[in-house]
């Protein structure tokens, strides 16, 4: 067993350079070579399609400038969690950290590792999510159709993948730093690569198609929800529907868009964090943005709508590779989204573990969570975040527990951005290195349109709402029973 580090605290090698690739690499996992097809049947427009992507990236960019200026005032490891217990109390804290232990992080992991076998496959067959290690019937659904709990070869290969990147990160955050400057690297430039090919290979019949009609949005729905072959049924949208739609959409692209907080997280490694935090954050997201709204337009170049929502297992950067590049494109995109997923899920088991060790010292998680190894990095919360992670790609669950939880991200990110309000008016004189940008328009803007997106899923698509609650209301009683133990224990 590692001895603890001698001093008990973080080691500062991370500088700009580092935190902006953590940023991009988290963000970019495999959900902007798949979402676009959902997001189609929710608005079915050209126009809807990019303004659900440019509405995204604007939330996304607006949050995180505004995040500077917390992470100036608090350049601590922990980030987000360590906003909330500032900015309200640390109910509201461990509430968002519990989410995060229980679902937000391990479930974001879990079906990104799970992504990397399935594009894996491509090129070794025999890592299918289609070849079952194990199948037991457990039931049947509401179609009648026998249910199974099943285990495949492609989530065991995911679970490998991840408890290979977890034990690279306990041996300290500098070899974590390479693997995730040269995989983001490498993802940036194959993306950029995608995007310029795809322009080239521009399809004038086919933007011009797409482009007729640009804002007559449509919702397409299964005709018989017990059999796909029966097709979609496509219907026009408009008002209070179209807002469900493009709410509805949101889910995908906020999925994708995520993770980009995760640098705050690692606060307490950073060169700098006062300055170099908030610049991470503003020129990652605003990276990111540009890319996701440019792989979008390529889409649009290169494929007609319908191909664009129907792509088969919704894998839509596929289609798009193969009309590119032909045969040799399925390849291709295989091996870029390999390489983006792996980079993604190292800056997030990075990351994530720094939550738990912050948490561990507030007396809110396991005790060992709160201890450096001889490298200056949490293992003991690496581990259990691994083990927690396994257990969801166990499952099979994870896809549905990550449509579950936009909901709860946005909520925490409102929360923590109407908190630079609190600290405002409750701390006038703190430092302040710097201010967010735009205040108070752009932060309030966040809130109205976080609050908006919420409250039409509760209206719209219930079912991406309550399940996430139950996860977060969870937290309640075990926040006051760890609490009530902690007094105990002080006596």
């Amino acid at each position: 067993m590692d001895k603890e580090n001698q001093d008990g605290s973080f080691k500062r090698e991370l500088g700009l350079l580092d935190g902006t690739m953590l940023v991009v690499g988290s963000m970019i996992g495999s959900g902007i070579f798949i979402v676009s097809a959902d997001i189609v049947r929710n608005v079915g427009s050209a126009g809807w399609l990019i303004a659900v992507w440019v509405i995204t990236g604007l939330m996304t960019m607006t949050a995180a400038i505004s995040y500077g200026e917390l992470s100036g005032m608090y350049p601590k490891a922990g980030g987000q969690y360590v906003y909330l217990k500032e900015s309200y109390n640390k109910l509201i804290a461990f509430l968002y950290g519990w989410s995060f232990f229980a679902v937000i992080q391990t479930g974001t992991i879990a079906a990104v590792g799970v992504a990397f076998s399935k594009f894996a496959a491509y090129l070794i067959p025999a890592l299918s999510e289609d070849n079952k290690l194990l199948q037991i019937q457990t039931g049947l659904d509401a179609c009648n159709n026998p249910t199974y709990f099943s285990v495949s070869s492609a989530q065991i290969m995911s679970i490998a993948i991840i408890a290979l990147l977890t034990y690279s990160n306990t041996r300290g955050v500098k070899g974590g730093k390479w693997i995730q400057n040269i995989f983001t690297s490498t993802k940036l430039l194959a993306l950029f690569g995608l995007i310029i090919a795809g322009f080239v290979m521009f399809k004038p019949e086919v933007w011009s198609a797409n482009w007729t009609n640009a804002w007559m949005a449509t919702k397409a729905s299964l005709v018989d929800s017990c059999n796909v072959a029966a097709g979609f049924s496509v219907t026009p949208i408009a008002g209070a529907a179209l807002l469900g739609g493009i709410a509805a959409a949101m889910v995908g692209s906020v999925f994708s868009s995520d993770a980009w907080n995760n640098v705050t997280f690692i606060a307490g490694e950073m060169k700098n964090p006062k300055k170099n935090i908030g610049l991470s954050l503003f020129l990652g997201t605003l990276i990111v943005t540009v890319i996701y709204v440019s792989a979008n337009l390529v889409y649009l170049a290169v494929l007609p709508m319908d191909e664009i929502a129907h792509a088969a297992k919704d894998r839509v950067a596929v289609t798009a590779s193969t009309a590119i590049f032909g045969g040799i494109g399925t390849a291709l995109i295989a091996v870029m989204i390999m390489v983006s997923t792996f980079g993604c899920n190292n800056g997030l088991i990075l990351a994530g573990s720094r939550v738990y060790y912050t948490m561990a010292q507030d007396g809110l998680f396991f005790k060992n969570a709160g201890k450096l190894n001889k490298h200056g990095v949490p293992q003991w919360a690496l581990w259990a975040q691994f083990l927690v992670t396994a257990v969801l790609c166990l499952s099979g669950k994870y896809g549905d527990l990550l449509d579950m939880v936009s909901f709860v991200v946005v909520i925490f990110y409102v929360l923590t951005i109407g908190g630079i309000f609190i600290l405002r008016k409750r701390l006038p004189n703190a430092e302040r290195p710097y201010k967010a940008f735009g205040y108070p328009l752009l932060p309030a803007l966040y809130i109205i349109l976080g609050i908006s997106f919420c409250l039409l899923l509760i209206w719209f698509k219930p079912q991406f709402t309550w399940p996430g609650l139950i996860v977060v209301l969870i937290g309640i009683p075990i926040y006051y029973f760890t609490n009530r133990k902690n007094s105990f224990s002080d006596k």
